[in-house]
């Protein structure tokens, strides 16, 4: 039988054929020494992006791809990747390269370091390398989103996330729902950690996102995640007579 790996470095992709294989390189050469998978989750991409992850099984024996039959977007992409997964440490980062794959295994390290409660460690990217616009963008809805839902988070919108499996698969699943894994960690009862990360210029490819899209997006997430905050009930652990 093949081993389980302890930890699965997800990674969602869509039209990254000139980033991802840089990538998986840079994710595999992160983590040697470790027992790991990389599964890569290529959400239905219109260029060779599975084609050329593919190729790479060859050269990176950890590697595995998925691939979605059809468009679904990042947060399906990452939660396809984790059903997949089979370690029970996850680390997810973002396909297009800009996270830095080194910061990875730190964030696990002071994972397993902390408590059992301890559920997630998230990056918080120092030195940006985006345009001033979605700089100002990020910072506002960060400060609105952490004001409202008191997650203690200063940058969800980071991809580079470390986690336990178990404590994502009893999250309520939404589209977004990546935006919103400290909140939600800490409605389940866990607590959340956070450190700074590298963070990279786009080599490849262009940004999937807007900063208008992502507004009209966000506005009806928080309004959901405030709904679901509300409706919690923690029983502070469950205990057998």
């Amino acid at each position: 039988m093949v081993q389980a790996p302890d930890i699965s470095v997800v990674v969602p992709v869509f039209d990254e054929e000139g980033a991802a294989p840089a990538l998986a390189r840079e994710i595999a050469a992160a983590f040697a020494g470790r027992n790991f998978e990389i599964v890569f989750v290529d959400d239905a991409s219109r260029d060779n992006t599975r084609a050329v992850l593919t190729a790479l099984k060859g050269e990176i024996p950890e590697l595995r791809v998925l691939a979605h039959r059809k468009n679904s977007g990042q947060s399906r992409a990452i939660r396809s990747g984790i059903l997949g997964a089979r370690g029970p440490v996850v680390v997810t980062l973002d396909g297009d390269g800009q996270n830095d794959p080194a910061d990875g295994p730190k964030l696990v390290d002071a994972l397993l370091a902390g408590p059992p409660e301890l559920a997630l460690v998230g990056g918080e990217r120092v030195k940006r390398q985006d345009s001033q616009a979605k700089k100002i963008a990020s910072k506002l809805g960060n400060g609105v989103r952490k004001r409202l839902l008191n997650d203690t988070a200063n940058d969800t919108g980071c991809g580079l996330k470390a986690f336990r499996r178990e404590a994502f698969l009893r999250l309520p699943y939404f589209d977004h729902i990546h935006r919103y894994l400290p909140a939600l960690m800490l409605r389940e009862g866990y607590q959340t950690a956070f450190m700074p990360v590298h963070h990279r210029h786009r080599q490849t490819g262009r940004s999937k996102y807007t900063n208008l899209g992502r507004l009209w997006a966000s506005l009806s997430d928080l309004l959901g995640v405030m709904w679901l905050q509300t409706r919690a009930r923690n029983p502070q652990g469950v205990d057998e007579a």
